[in-house]
């Protein structure tokens, strides 16, 4: 479907009537593989455009309708993607679904678990300057962060709003931490071109990474003053969609 290709591309403005239509033509796909594999396609990019609520729920319900019709076996014992990116339109973007499947359940624990472990994890980084810079320590600040990379164009498209979101609460609190595993000199060249302003921290061996289970990347977090996870994205996200993240830890325009 080349539909689902070019969604990627589509302006914000336009996302939702495009999804609201992609979502209605797989629907209507006689059951089986290639209905599951387009409707997870679908579910993989929709959220990357910001749709809004109303279309994310049209994707969920389209993948939840595919596996209901086709159900996937597991993988050894582990739920397969449809079922783990179901999981994440529920957890992550709010929506609902009528499915009861053992593997959704499942794929929804195991998210849960993996946040738990996001939220206890800590780490010190080393910032361009070469200054250690330790999670816990900022306590009493909102702490956004964000896992990139400068070969990811999703990352890229998201840093300006970083940067303005970073300038505009900093006086409120506000800490951005971008975290990459690549070299310093090339980070250094990159932010400097991009005139990027929040604190670039270096994860050469990506442990940080690994503690906060990034499997793709862009990938935020939110902890508020606290130091509790109060939200997530698990891909690349709109500076609206950035707003109702921070406004979850207390901070509003």
């Amino acid at each position: 479907m080349s539909e689902l290709r070019s969604l990627a591309t589509v302006t914000t403005s336009q996302s939702p009537e495009m999804v609201l239509k992609i979502a209605s033509e797989i629907r209507a796909l006689p059951a089986g593989q290639n209905k599951v594999h387009m409707a997870n396609g679908l579910a993989q990019l929709a959220s990357r455009v910001d749709p809004g609520l109303p279309a994310l729920q049209a994707v969920a319900d389209t993948l939840a309708q595919a596996l209901a019709e086709y159900p996937v076996p597991d993988t050894g014992g582990q739920p397969p993607m449809p079922y783990i990116d179901l999981a994440k339109l529920i957890r992550y973007e709010h929506v609902t679904t009528t499915l009861d499947d053992p593997l959704l359940a499942k794929a929804g624990l195991l998210l849960a678990a993996g946040d738990a472990d996001v939220e206890r994890a800590d780490f010190t980084l080393k910032n361009l300057q070469g200054q250690d810079v330790t999670l816990s320590h900022l306590r009493g600040k909102v702490v956004l962060v964000n896992f990139w990379a400068t070969w990811c164009g999703p990352c890229r498209l998201e840093m300006p709003d970083l940067d303005d979101l970073y300038s505009r609460f900093k006086s409120q609190g506000l800490v951005v931490l971008s975290i990459t595993n690549e070299e310093s000199s090339k980070v250094s060249t990159f932010v400097k071109g991009l005139g990027y302003h929040a604190p670039v921290l270096l994860d050469p061996d990506s442990q940080a990474a690994k503690r906060f289970h990034v499997e793709n990347l862009p990938r935020s977090f939110v902890f508020n003053r606290k130091g509790k996870l109060v939200a997530i994205a698990v891909d690349q996200r709109s500076r609206r969609q950035f707003f109702e993240m921070l406004a979850a830890a207390g901070l509003h325009p």
